[in-house]
């Protein structure tokens, strides 16, 4: 049995190694051929994990004929969402439209607003589609720590094929239905993880992490429910569990923007120095022009927005939600 993991970053790196361990063969598609040749020559991913050694069974290509050719029994999505009709254009015609394929991005797309498992399912002519989130710092992961995720999907037999593909000793793999309030889930938190980031930076205390967590979890149904998620779905591994996740480690690339931030660096030079993507900041944009027309209260989002996009510094953004009066919501 064959799984293809499209894209070679830090997290699809890892999830390759988690596949692995239980399918015959493993290959990973990069973009660049010099990247392809060192993973294969060393059986690491240098520019992400240099510590993390590849299994005999795991190859990396640049040829996208090399790494459909043959029975394929399931394909992981791990690309960012900036890149993702564009790419899913250029892949459809490599799929039989038999494979299970899981999607493992945390984000939206750039004027649509669709989930990434929308866009897949317009442009690739393959109809078991999953999306796979939860709380998955990809260095932790990699290190054998103890963590769980969530497949999320319509068809039982997507669920039941993650499950085989990803658990290990060391990994729980959990199966849900609700599809949009998973995906949203995870690229909502993104949101919250750049505050968290400029709130540890400013060297605030628990108090202040408690109230942005929970009010941002609240955000984060509001407009989870406005969009057809089930509520339920953000109080688990998805939901609040990724949000505790993110908020509160320095491994999120979201936080790390927030923290950045906070200490007077530009989002560019931040972004820059990061070498892989961050969600979050364009996340932001789309979630909070949405949510002004829909009338849906998150001010923690604008505030997030002003930072990222209007040049306010931490302390006033800060002021400025403290300041709000408090208003009859039903969350």
């Amino acid at each position: 049995m064959k799984v293809v993991v499209l894209g070679g970053g830090s997290w699809g790196t890892v999830l390759a190694h988690l596949v692995s361990q239980n399918v015959e063969e493993v290959r990973i598609w990069v973009t660049k051929e010099d990247q392809a040749r060192a993973i294969n020559s060393t059986r690491v991913n240098s520019r992400y994990h240099p510590e993390l050694l590849l299994n005999h069974n795991t190859h990396a290509y640049c040829s996208l004929e090399k790494i459909f050719e043959g029975s394929v029994a399931g394909v992981i999505w791990a690309l960012p969402s900036s890149v993702c009709r564009e790419q899913a254009k250029v892949l459809a015609r490599y799929f039989k439209g038999d494979e299970i394929l899981i999607h493992a991005t945390k984000g939206v797309e750039e004027g649509s607003l669709k989930r990434v498992s929308e866009v897949l399912r317009e442009e690739i002519p393959c109809p078991r589609i999953g999306v796979l989130s939860g709380p998955n710092l990809a260095h932790e992961v990699a290190r054998a720590e103890p963590a769980a995720t969530v497949i999320a999907s319509y068809y039982q037999e997507v669920i039941d094929a993650g499950q085989s593909f990803l658990s290990t000793e060391k990994f729980r793999v959990y199966g849900a239905r609700d599809v949009v309030g998973v995906e949203w889930a995870g690229a909502l938190k993104n949101i919250l993880a750049i505050a968290a980031g400029a709130l540890d930076a400013m060297c605030l205390g628990w108090n202040s992490r408690a109230m942005l967590i929970t009010r941002g979890l609240a955000e984060m149904v509001r407009f989870g429910v406005k969009m057809g998620a089930e509520s339920s779905t953000f109080l688990g591994l998805a939901g609040v569990g990724d949000l505790l996740a993110t908020c509160s480690s320095p491994l999120s690339r979201n936080y790390r923007v927030g923290y950045g931030l906070a200490q007077g660096k530009k989002l560019q030079v931040i972004l820059g120095e990061l070498k892989s993507t961050a969600e979050g900041v364009k996340t932001t944009k789309h979630v909070w022009e949405f949510a002004r027309t829909q009338e849906i209260y998150m001010p923690i989002t604008e505030g997030v927005y002003s930072l990222l996009y209007q040049g306010h510094a931490v302390g006033e953004v800060l002021s400025a939600l403290m300041r709000k009066p408090p208003i009859k919501v039903e969350i």
